[in-house]
């Protein structure tokens, strides 16, 4: 009886024994090594906001950094016309080096002209027959800021001027701006209002059209009945500004919305403000520079990410272990308080052989204010399955 008995025991414990050494293993999850969120170290940076008015900033990849008296919305005045254009090189895009196709000034543009010239509006000189580009037509509206040009533009563009504005407001409305609103093509009616924050969004958008950033960084042009026309921002070059557009002659004040190129150590880096209800044009020139010069001195770039870092890890539960690691450095130009964020999206493996150094592992998800960044991320070391002896002797009613 005691042999039969121990004959099965011997017996049960080999079946447990094999049981258990062909059930599965688990799969590994990684564990993370960066941390969720840290703030940019340094001192708050105190902008030369201006006493009157409202204005805003921002820095392109990084977003806004910050904004003063901005609400409610108040008449945008000229800087209307950088919808405009954006509307106009949506619908008819022009590529770098282009000037696209050509128009003829007619005798409803004539009149155009002549009605806000003798309402002493900013205009551009026009006969009727003549022939211009679409690239010479901005040009009249953004250097020396023809209201003319901008209501001659709309015509061609939809055929009427309130079927223009009504594109500009669903642009409007497409790029997020919830305070933004367009009665004209020019900005010639206090109806049409913004706020600094809201315009710094349609002059991002607007800067990435090739001829647009063409136009505004021009200091004149010249057209074929206009002849030689001089732009309004006399601030050009100063300070890295490179446009955008003004916006004057309102009773309700001088607005600049500007952008500035500048580097940052060997990185180069687009600024972008906006002044609104400036005393006079040259305070908003004025404001913008001051603004520009403080924002340079509060950027730095860092590298928040060098290439082979340790950002995680896979271990085992059979004693091995794998470092998951960064495939590339990432610089971020910082703002002093700004949250890093930092995630890593790694997979679940499962190790039925062996996983050589190298294996894909996922990403390292990193967010600074608009920057969002996905960084491969792979394994440092070869993982293999379990050995023998481990898959025998762990424990049957562990997961592991």
């Amino acid at each position: 009886m005691r042999g039969r008995f121990f004959i099965g025991a011997i017996l049960l414990i080999g079946a447990l024994l094999a049981w258990n050494y062909l059930r599965s293993w688990p799969v590994i999850a990684a564990t993370t090594a960066v941390p969720a969120q840290s703030a940019v170290p340094g001192d708050p940076v105190a902008l030369p906001w201006p006493s009157v008015g409202s204005a805003a900033v921002a820095v392109s990849g990084l977003g806004a950094l910050g904004s003063t008296g901005n609400a409610p919305a108040t008449p945008t005045a000229s800087v209307a016309k950088v919808m405009t254009a954006l509307v106009i090189l949506t619908d008819k895009p022009i590529k770098a080096g282009e000037t696209g196709p050509t128009l003829t000034v007619t005798d409803a543009d004539v009149q155009t002209y002549l009605s806000d010239r003798e309402q002493q509006q900013s205009v551009v000189a026009v006969s009727a027959g003549e022939q211009l580009t679409e690239f010479q037509a901005l040009e009249g509206m953004l250097i020396p800021s023809g209201n003319n040009m901008a209501e001659t533009l709309a015509r061609w563009d939809a055929g009427s001027i309130t079927s223009f504005v009504d594109k500009m407001n669903k642009r409007a409305k497409a790029l997020g701006l919830k305070t933004t609103k367009f009665a004209d093509p020019a900005g010639a009616s206090t109806e049409s209002v913004s706020t600094p924050t809201e315009l710094i969004t349609l002059g991002i958008a607007a800067m990435q059209q090739a001829a647009f950033a063409q136009i505004v960084v021009m200091t004149q042009a010249e057209l074929p009945v206009a002849g030689v026309v001089y732009n309004v921002d006399s601030v050009l070059g100063q300070a890295g500004i490179i446009g955008i557009k003004t916006g004057s002659g309102l009773k309700e004040g001088a607005n600049f919305l500007f952008a500035a190129a500048i580097m940052i150590g060997p990185h180069p880096v687009t600024m972008y403000g906006c002044v609104m209800g400036q005393p006079t044009l040259a305070a908003a020139f004025n404001a913008a520079k001051a603004l520009v010069i403080a924002m340079k001195a509060g950027l730095t770039v860092k590298k928040v990410l060098i290439k082979n870092q340790t950002v995680g890890a896979y271990d085992t539960t059979w004693g091995q272990r794998a470092d998951v690691i960064a495939t590339t450095d990432v610089d971020l130009v910082e703002w002093p308080g700004m949250i890093l964020r930092q995630r890593l999206d790694a997979p679940m493996l499962r190790i039925d052989g062996p996983l050589p150094a190298g294996t894909k592992a996922g990403t390292l998800h990193v967010v600074l204010g608009d920057y969002v960044l996905d960084v491969p991320v792979v394994t440092d070391t070869a993982l293999y399955p379990p050995g023998k002896f481990w898959r025998v002797t762990r424990l049957p009613w562990s997961n592991s």
